[in-house]
């Protein structure tokens, strides 16, 4: 079990200047074995028609799975990595906002593997997703400038 569970502000805050910020995903939950997250539906993750881009909607699962992981580990020790994605696009939206929820659904000691749904604002399927995460030992040199 992680030594610190990070809270919502400490997981935004660490996110700051990344895809993360860019997409405007905002953290709800942060608990061990399950994470929640919003991302607004706009220029910034919208294509051209105005929909839902699918690579945004994967960014947002892969964010909250990643999250899952990272905070069920020891920081100090160890790094999350992301192995394997996929999803199924099995609705679109035009809402103001997704939301994704990741559940932990295999905790083993080198990996995790998620169950990632995402709904939209008025809990409409968007997408479903799986992912599997790899726990490595700390990278050594990787300091935050």
């Amino acid at each position: 079990m992680s030594k610190n569970i990070l809270s919502v502000s400490e997981i935004q805050e660490l996110c700051k200047r990344t895809l993360i910020d860019h997409l405007g995903i905002e953290f709800i939950e942060v608990s061990y074995g399950k994470v929640i997250a919003r991302m607004p539906v706009d220029k910034r993750t919208q294509q051209p028609m105005r929909l839902l881009h699918g690579g945004a909607t994967m960014a947002l699962a892969e964010t909250v799975g990643s999250v899952g992981s990272y905070v069920m580990v020891d920081q100090s020790q160890y790094d999350v990595v992301g192995m394997e994605i996929n999803g199924n696009h099995i609705g679109n939206t035009k809402s103001e906002y997704v939301v994704a929820t990741a559940t932990i659904i295999h905790k083993g000691s080198k990996t995790h593997v998620w169950d990632i749904r995402i709904n939209d604002q008025f809990s409409n399927p968007v997408s479903v997703c799986r992912m599997t995460n790899m726990i490595i030992d700390k990278i050594r040199g990787r300091e935050k400038k």
